[in-house]
């Protein structure tokens, strides 16, 4: 395991602090609000720096393919998931439910796909599109938005929700696309070899 994957690593560990500081936050304890925000922006810190060394020093592996875009979904559904129970609860601003189910809509569209996707081409990759680029930074914005009680959180996650939506969309237009491709091609060779 290489250094690059280490780190990935690191933010799937911080996950269950992160969801603790949520769980078993109440006004009465209100340093865990902020204790939530640093492993928060940790685990922000450690994704851009685990993209960097990958790339700088050719760390990029198999198993940080998988790895990465899996701590993402990891701390962000959960930090949406808690995050949404904590904020009806006790903070200011409070995270509304149509915007947890887009995300996690999204999420299983994406996961599913990345199934049969890799159940059927064995040698294609899924790489992060700029949409799905912005949706990260709007939903990590959201968090920290929601977090920190900004009175304007909604000019954030419904930022969020959009580029989620136009990304989610962008996801499953190029899967069907893949696998129009890829019936084509087995379709072709079929018909040739019927035919010959």
């Amino acid at each position: 395991m290489n250094f690059a994957n280490k780190i990935t690593l690191f933010r799937i560990i911080s996950v269950p602090f992160f969801v603790a500081c949520l769980v078993f936050y109440t006004p009465a304890k209100d340093y865990l609000r902020y204790l939530a925000m640093a492993i928060f922006l940790l685990a922000i810190v450690s994704d851009v720096v685990d993209g960097y060394i990958a790339r700088r020093q050719r760390q990029k592996t198999q198993a940080g393919a998988i790895l990465d875009p899996l701590a993402d979904k990891a701390l962000l559904l959960t930090a949406f998931i808690f995050l949404y129970r904590t904020s009806k609860t006790y903070l200011a601003v409070a995270l509304p439910l149509w915007f947890l189910l887009i995300v996690i809509s999204r999420d299983i569209i994406i996961l599913v796909g990345s199934a049969i996707l890799l159940a059927t081409q064995k040698n294609t990759q899924i790489t992060p599109t700029w949409w799905g680029k912005l949706t990260t930074f709007f939903q990590m914005a959201t968090v920290i938005a929601v977090i920190l009680e900004y009175p304007k959180a909604w000019v954030v996650w419904e930022l969020a929700a959009v580029f989620t939506c136009i990304s989610g969309i962008d996801y499953a237009r190029k899967g069907i696309n893949i696998l129009n491709t890829e019936y084509g091609s087995t379709h072709a060779k079929t018909t040739t070899r019927t035919s010959g």
